[in-house]
């Protein structure tokens, strides 16, 4: 297993997923919920920031592995995952959202183990749907679990608003890659 900047960053967001839980499961008391709030966006920014900064780190400096290509996705959705269970328990998120955009990630990853089994890979690639649906998903959640306004701006309804355009492109980017693996599907039924 390589070990270099970009997969240390990749661990970075791994180990930073319980702090945002754990933020919201202190003793009461310990934290005002306005500080408890502030933290855990701030953590859910560094660890979103650290996303796209291992990838860029990896291609400009040549370390991109196998491994880290594995890592990533799977720190990306234990984060994101994590992070909408607390939404949901706070109320802050439907859970009918929580549950497309966790069922999607669920979907998508079984679907791309399975195509890099038979050999298509290449036919669920990364798409710039699912780079819009990340975005949009990683400047949602920080906005809900802040939930406070900040500079006038009601991070609540922005959040709200973000996370359900969030939602239909996990839709929409399941039915693209869904729809691009079809003919191997297809072809290994034969």
């Amino acid at each position: 297993m390589p070990f270099n900047l970009p997969i240390a960053l990749t661990w970075l967001r791994i180990v930073l997923i319980p702090l945002i839980v754990v933020l919201y499961y202190l003793p009461e008391g310990w934290l005002a919920a306005d500080t408890r709030d502030l933290w855990a966006a701030a953590v859910f920014i560094v660890a979103a920031a650290t996303d796209w900064f291992d990838g860029w780190l990896a291609r400009r400096w040549n370390q991109t592995s196998s491994f880290g290509a594995f890592l990533d996705p799977v720190a990306d959705k234990l984060m994101v995952g994590a992070a909408l269970l607390v939404l949901l328990d706070l109320g802050r998120v439907d859970a009918f959202i929580a549950l497309i955009i966790i069922g999607r990630e669920i979907t998508i990853s079984a679907l791309r183990e399975w195509m890099a089994k038979i050999g298509a890979s290449g036919s669920v690639a990364v798409h710039r749907l699912g780079k819009f649906k990340t975005a949009a998903q990683m400047i949602a959640i920080p906005c809900l679990l802040y939930w406070s306004p900040v500079m006038g701006l009601p991070t609540r309804i922005i959040g709200q608003a973000l996370i359900i355009v969030a939602a239909v492109l996990t839709v929409w980017s399941m039915c693209y890659y869904l729809q691009k693996a079809w003919p191997e599907i297809k072809k290994k039924q034969i």
